[in-house]
């Protein structure tokens, strides 16, 4: 299954929606099984339908019973020093999830992010390093319709509704994007010191895209707690 690459863009006139190739992140197949989640109490219901090749071999999160209360901290033990991440499960529960599930089963580990778009925002979660690879599955959008993405959030890249995967993208300055993506959670201070270190060394000029970051972008690991 063909992987879409997408775009931000750093301006709301210029938003073309994460999906087309030079300013941002995402990656999501064209694949056009429904998704859907439902929330009862504490838990919700999530569906991780197939959708695409999978640039490692995961398995699907179990989608039942996923807790849509609380807090986990993800540690990114990068080239260039520890990001620490929290995210908040009743933003996206279904998108925290998977992002758990993934990080378990070591998907994240070992790759490097492939897009930099310098003052705006840090790609990240393709295995392939292509900015069009995921995990083999997609979910539903997770969206109230007030989403901001100041600096240090940190949220899921897409190519259109529906099409999360593994993808997902830090805010390096405050980001005028229309509530789109899925918010995950945010990066500590401490850590966007790391963020702002990979930013400050620019982009690859070898790079024909001009946009593989040139230093520290590489992830050792991804842990949570």
């Amino acid at each position: 299954m063909k992987y879409h690459h997408i775009i931000l863009s750093i301006t709301a006139a210029a938003a073309l929606a994460l999906a087309g190739c030079s300013s941002t992140p995402a990656a999501s197949p064209t694949d056009t099984t429904q998704a859907s989640s439902v929330s009862t109490g504490g838990v919700t219901q999530c569906t991780y339908p197939a959708f695409g090749q999978a640039a490692k071999p995961v398995q699907p999160p179990l989608g039942t019973d996923v807790p849509n209360t609380g807090e986990v901290t993800f540690t990114m033990n990068m080239q260039a020093g520890q990001v620490v991440m929290t995210f908040d499960r009743a933003g996206a529960p279904c998108a925290v999830h998977s992002f758990e599930s993934l990080a378990s089963q070591g998907f994240y580990d070992n790759t490097d992010c492939p897009r930099l778009a310098p003052g705006f925002v840090l790609q990240c979660g393709d295995p392939t390093g292509t900015k069009t690879g995921g995990p083999g599955y997609s979910f539903p959008d997770e969206l109230s319709g007030s989403e901001t993405y100041p600096r240090g959030t940190v949220a899921m890249a897409n190519a259109g509704p529906d099409t999360n995967g593994s993808q997902f993208f830090i805010v390096l300055a405050d980001a005028n994007l229309p509530a789109s993506y899925d918010v995950l959670g945010t990066v500590d201070d401490a850590s966007m010191k790391v963020i702002d270190a990979i930013a400050a060394a620019g982009v690859d000029p070898s790079d024909p895209h001009g946009e593989k970051p040139m230093w520290g972008a590489h992830i050792n690991t991804v842990t949570s707690s």
